[in-house]
């Protein structure tokens, strides 16, 4: 029964935040689960004996006030023998009475000292049922904090993933950009050269349209045919061509 309760007042004893401690260090509540285990295994023994010893109590109260009944008895039985000259009942109760005294007396003495082994149970059960019932809350609590904190790992490695694809993202797309930016601005080059050549050659067709048109003018003034004989010469031939015939 002292093994049981030194080992019920260690659980009763064990630091609570030592143990968080431990729990927080490990990354784990095993070491919190396993002191449940331990303090409900002792709170099982602990009721059992505790049931054991408070009938153990009882009978021992009861034997004791048997035996006080009884030599209360002959103690009254011893005085009428007395009283009616009965010595030898007398002496004979009075013999009883001791023996009955005596034994009175042992019950009474184990009867106090099982009741407060009784109490001594009672009270260590009461004190680790409390005990039991922090662990327990603080190993709800626990494994909430642990999950939150995986929670943030996997949120803070998620987070650093996605800035180190945006840093590659976005040189990457500075690179994709660069290279659309210099394909415009070759298309842009090759457009404005295009441009210049037809617009050159635009100029080219109209300014020989004008030279034209000033020439064809010119000759009008001139009298010139095409061939770019005079009129009057061209009419005299005629003449000439008609007499002939």
């Amino acid at each position: 029964m002292a093994s049981l309760l030194e080992k019920a007042q260690t659980l009763i004893q064990a630091n609570l935040h030592a143990m968080v401690d431990k729990a927080l260090e490990a990354n784990s509540v095993a070491v919190m689960k396993q002191y449940i285990r331990d303090a409900e295994n002792n709170l099982d023994e602990l009721e059992d004996a505790a049931a054991t010893v408070g009938g153990e109590v009882k009978t021992l109260e009861r034997k004791y006030k048997e035996y006080k009944k009884k030599a209360d008895q002959l103690d009254r039985n011893i005085d009428t023998f007395l009283m009616q000259g009965k010595a030898d009942l007398a002496r004979a109760a009075q013999n009883e009475l001791n023996s009955n005294r005596a034994l009175q007396e042992r019950y009474h003495e184990q009867w106090v000292q099982q009741q407060r082994e009784y109490e001594a149970l009672l009270n260590a059960r009461l004190k680790l049922q409390g005990k039991l019932q922090t662990i327990r809350q603080e190993q709800k609590e626990m494994e909430a904090l642990l999950k939150l904190a995986e929670s943030k790992e996997k949120t803070v490695k998620a987070i650093k993933s996605l800035d180190d694809l945006t840093g590659i993202g976005d040189a990457d797309m500075a690179r994709l950009g660069d290279s659309i930016r210099a394909r415009l601005d070759k298309a842009s080059a090759q457009s404005e050269m295009y441009a210049g050549r037809l617009d050159n050659q635009m100029e080219d067709v109209l300014g020989q349209a004008e030279l034209d048109i000033q020439l064809e003018e010119r000759k009008r003034r001139l009298g010139l045919s095409d061939s770019g004989a005079p009129a009057a010469e061209e009419d005299s031939l005629e003449s000439d061509a008609s007499a002939s015939s």
